[in-house]
């Protein structure tokens, strides 16, 4: 497992290639001293750059490529970081990923290959690209440097927002939500963490119940970037040490904040990016008095799918 040590170590890596996200106010919205820390804002639209760049920072020189699976932010992150280490990417994508997720992964100079409708196809695709080519596989959460440089995210709320009482973040795999929650419970234990999935697609959720990773037999979501069908054991481990809870939310929801973000705060948050916003928006979570950040994610949004307008 990562510490926060590890966590301010990666920032000084991912300090030379990511932004550092603004943390804003929400504007309307009636519960008080509620902030949304901006990572649809990042580098590639969304907070997986960290994690990227940082694994494939530290890849022997001798490397040649990497290759990922990635339903689209991740493989947006790998293509990006792989061409600033001027080697090649090979990034196996969801049959029905993001058209304009993997239109980003091929603009970043990757190679893309559509290998299925799950992440278990995908990633087994994608291992066996790796050995074929002779590639590093670079995986999308359960990997000590990507959780390390996910967890950035947290570090710089508690930094920059010194008087924060809770953090709330979306799981998809868990990369994010277990070095946010790192960063988080070592800098100030008292801050709770509260993680959120969508109701279709509870992995992390089945995992905590069942004391280990499980697989779920399908997985049905608006947010295409939390559908994961298993988490991995170290995101697992770190969630239950660190997080206060995870609550499940559907997609009505995702969608009504989502359009809430795009509409209202003139902040355009793809759906999984919104997620977080939704458990706070629907009364699944019971928040402390005092300043809460929701972390929005990402923002590669198909607007059409979202808005309903062409």
């Amino acid at each position: 497992m990562i510490n926060l040590a590890d966590i301010r170590a990666a920032h000084k890596i991912v300090s030379k290639v990511a932004i550092r996200t603004p943390i804003l106010p929400l504007k309307f919205f009636d519960r008080p001293d509620t902030f949304v820390k901006c990572e649809n804002l990042q580098r590639t639209g969304a907070f997986k750059i960290r994690g990227a760049y940082h694994r494939i920072s530290k890849l022997p020189k001798s490397c040649k490529g990497v290759t990922a699976s990635s339903s689209g932010n991740h493989a947006q992150a790998v293509a990006l970081a792989a061409r600033m280490r001027g080697i090649q990417a090979c990034i196996v994508m969801l049959d029905q990923s993001v058209a304009t997720k993997v239109e980003g992964t091929k603009g970043y100079g990757a190679e893309v290959i559509l290998g299925g409708t799950n992440s278990v196809l995908i990633t087994e695709r994608a291992e066996r690209e790796a050995k074929e080519r002779g590639f590093v596989f670079v995986p999308p959460f359960n990997d000590p440097d990507i959780i390390a440089g996910q967890g950035t995210v947290g570090l710089e709320i508690v930094q920059d927002l010194r008087d924060v009482k809770s953090v709330i973040v979306q799981i998809g795999g868990g990369g994010l939500s277990s070095g946010v929650a790192t960063a988080v419970k070592e800098s100030n234990p008292k801050i709770k963490v509260f993680g959120v999935e969508p109701t279709g697609a509870a992995a992390m959720r089945a995992a905590l119940d069942a004391g280990k990773v499980v697989t779920l037999p399908s997985v049905n979501t608006i947010a295409d970037g939390l559908k994961p069908t298993r988490v991995g054991q170290l995101t697992l481990d770190h969630l239950r040490k660190y997080a206060d809870d995870v609550v499940l939310v559907d997609d009505e929801h995702i969608l009504a904040a989502t359009r809430h973000l795009i509409l209202k705060e003139k902040l355009v948050v793809e759906p999984s990016g919104a997620a977080a916003l939704a458990a706070v928006m629907s009364g699944k979570l019971k928040l402390p008095k005092g300043p809460a950040v929701v972390i929005l994610s990402g923002g590669n949004a198909d607007l059409k799918a979202i808005l309903g307008t062409a």
